[in-house]
């Protein structure tokens, strides 16, 4: 799944228009035009299509943490140049605030349900001897279950 495709996901489940994916960008202290926004929303065969970075959806999620949980005091967090689909499942999960409970019954209503120890190695460090690689099947199902929500 590309940086675009999880953008337009998360525009489309929580109902975001352009203003409000803007000031999300600017809550990570980033500053992004209508223009950009449409054109990371396009399809990849649209001539206008721009490649949203690693960086910039990090930003984006950034943005959407210190809007649900509130911006902390001091410096902001730095956006990862590099993004799995881990760390984009753990910035989600940290923006709704969400216990390992609520993802396991958000998971159930999916094609792909999983145990809590699967949930656990998900959110391991990529060191640590359980960690596993979130698939974009397991990806999609917790985003399908957002929605479904």
């Amino acid at each position: 799944m590309t940086n675009n495709d999880v953008l337009r996901r998360i525009r489309y489940t929580f109902d975001f228009n352009d203003t409000k994916m803007m000031a999300l960008f600017a809550l990570a202290d980033y500053k992004v035009t209508r223009e950009q926004i449409s054109d990371w929303l396009k399809q990849e065969d649209d001539p206008a299509y721009q490649n949203c970075s690693d960086t910039q959806l990090a930003i984006f999620l950034n943005g959407l943490i210190n809007d649900r949980r509130g911006k902390k005091e001091g410096e902001q967090p730095k956006p990862e140049k590099r993004l799995t689909n881990n760390i984009i499942f753990r910035k989600l999960k940290i923006a709704l605030d969400l216990k390992a409970e609520d993802i396991l019954q958000i998971m159930s209503h999916s094609s792909a349900p999983i145990s809590k120890h699967e949930l656990s190695a998900l959110f391991s460090k990529q060191t640590h001897k359980h960690y596993r690689t979130c698939s974009d099947d397991v990806f999609n199902a917790f985003i399908k279950g957002l929605l479904n929500r």
